[in-house]
């Protein structure tokens, strides 16, 4: 009986490690294309990066109100720490 249960525990502790095992691929690489998906696909690549190519270089930014302002906008300036004590607008009726 002890040994049946030696053996239950440990089926159980290894259930864990068993799932971080590496996965394998059954498929591998699945169905095999035919001569014609192969051109297919490489006409089509070839298409695609074509026309990455015809893409102009943006070289400008695009900022319509560019124009009306006198300066160049500034950055951000970073908060300082000093605290401020909010008050209350209003009457206190108490």
């Amino acid at each position: 009986m002890k040994v049946f249960r030696m053996a239950a525990l440990l089926a159980v502790l290894a259930g864990p490690a068993y799932a971080q095992a590496p996965h394998i691929n059954l498929l591998q690489d699945g169905p095999s294309k035919t001569e014609d998906e192969k051109a297919a696909d490489a006409e089509r690549e070839r298409a695609y990066k074509d026309t990455l190519k015809k893409i102009p270089d943006a070289k400008t930014a695009n900022d319509p109100w560019g124009g009306m302002r006198s300066d160049p906008p500034k950055p951000a300036a970073p908060k300082a720490a000093t605290s401020t004590k909010k008050t209350k607008t209003g009457t206190a009726a108490n």
